[in-house]
């Protein structure tokens, strides 16, 4: 399938050009529609829109497991888009094999003409031309998780418990499909961290050997990477490199990697600033540091960050990448971060700016307190004076 490159990729920046010289990894029935950039130019992210070149076809179905409660709008979403779009509509297995569509004889019909696929067995990556979500921001995760290069764009319905990601309302889901389908719907690139984690290191002298080791794991992660001290009572003492210099060395409870749209998520729990998911950057967030002047950082995207355990570490340390595939890390192992060319095309209900702070307010309650009540008359100001 023909890829183009996404906007914002940092890597791969151009001084100037259209949006066909500036969009990489899209699946070929869609497309982004850019202002063009110069060094003297910021693009604007409004600028962002997704078009079809080719009509849809493809959609991909995901729906949080282990909850009853998503089962009928599971179900009238699948016939809406069978019956009334006429699109073939994949989903997992597991979906598929839910004891209660499995019962459901007036569902039958419509259960049979699914296409279904496994996690980790089935390659689904280029026939996909949209993905709906059905859940809370958990959702979303795993939708980016089954896409290790190029993502089609998403749209989240909110039928979770928090809904940070998740800016579509169900009650009107077939206005809004309908809508994405016509094209010329907002998006937000948000961007994902591309990690490997490479296995027995060599250690010279205090010198890192970048180039040995076996890179066991790569992925594209969404949210954020986590390292932390594990089971240990001992405090985590890793060291943290920027472009192959040693910054500084992370004696805590562990350090947080983020994206932009992963700081609203530990990162926000452990003191970080939240950052628009159009902004260019990665975040450094530790945990519970032992040190009161370590602050978290926001470096620019593009950079590589890499991870490895103290010489003087007292026990070994875990990573998670967005709360999956959690394993130790050894002495001589190192964890390699930079940003990925492959964001995911979030789309918008209203537009990046209006969703992001409605997300702000409504789910994280920022800024919210009590008014100050008005003063009824200036003579009541204590700075009036008599």
């Amino acid at each position: 399938m023909e890829r183009r490159r996404l906007p914002g990729q940092h890597e791969h920046l151009e001084p100037s050009g259209s949006a066909s010289d500036t969009v990489e990894s899209c699946p070929k029935r869609f497309a982004l529609q850019v202002a063009s950039w110069s060094a003297v130019h910021i693009q604007d992210p409004a600028s962002q829109r997704l078009t079809w070149n080719k009509p849809p076809v493809n959609v991909l179905v995901i729906r949080k497991i282990r909850d009853e409660s998503l089962v009928e709008p599971f179900k009238e979403l699948c016939r809406f888009l069978v019956e009334e779009k006429l699109m073939m509509v994949y989903v997992e297995r597991r979906v598929v094999d839910d004891a209660t569509l499995s019962k459901d004889e007036a569902f039958g019909s419509i259960r049979n003409q699914l296409c279904t696929f496994r996690e980790g067995y089935d390659d689904i990556s280029d026939c996909i031309d949209l993905i709906i979500c059905l859940g809370g921001d958990g959702t979303l995760l795993y939708a980016s998780s089954l896409f290790q290069g190029s993502v089609p764009p998403v749209m989240a319905f909110h039928l979770g418990s928090l809904g940070f990601l998740t800016p579509f309302k169900f009650e009107s889901y077939k206005t809004e499909v309908a809508k994405v389908f016509e094209g010329n719907a907002a998006i937000t690139l948000r961007s994902r961290l591309k990690v490997k984690v490479v296995k027995d290191m060599l250690q010279r002298e205090g010198h890192t050997n970048s180039e040995a080791g076996k890179v066991t794991l790569q992925l594209q992660v969404l949210n954020e990477v986590v390292v932390d001290r594990g089971p240990s009572s001992y405090l985590s003492n890793v060291d943290l490199y920027l472009d192959g210099r040693l910054i500084t060395s992370v004696q805590g409870d562990g350090v947080i990697v983020s994206t932009p749209t992963g700081s609203t998520a530990y990162a926000a729990a452990a003191g970080a600033s939240m950052i628009h998911p159009n902004v260019p950057a990665i975040m450094v967030t530790p945990i519970c540091p032992h040190s009161l002047s370590f602050r978290p950082i926001v470096v620019p995207a593009g950079v590589e960050l890499m991870i490895t355990l103290s010489p003087d570490a007292r026990n070994t340390a875990w990573v998670s990448f967005d709360g999956r595939k959690r394993q130790e890390i050894q002495y001589g192992d190192c964890i390699k971060i930079t940003t990925s060319c492959y964001p995911v095309p979030s789309i918008c209900c209203h537009d990046l700016v209006y969703d992001w702070f409605e997300s702000l307010a409504q789910c994280l309650h920022w800024n919210v307190r009590k008014r100050q009540a008005r003063l009824a008359d200036a003579s009541d100001s204590s700075d009036t004076e008599n």
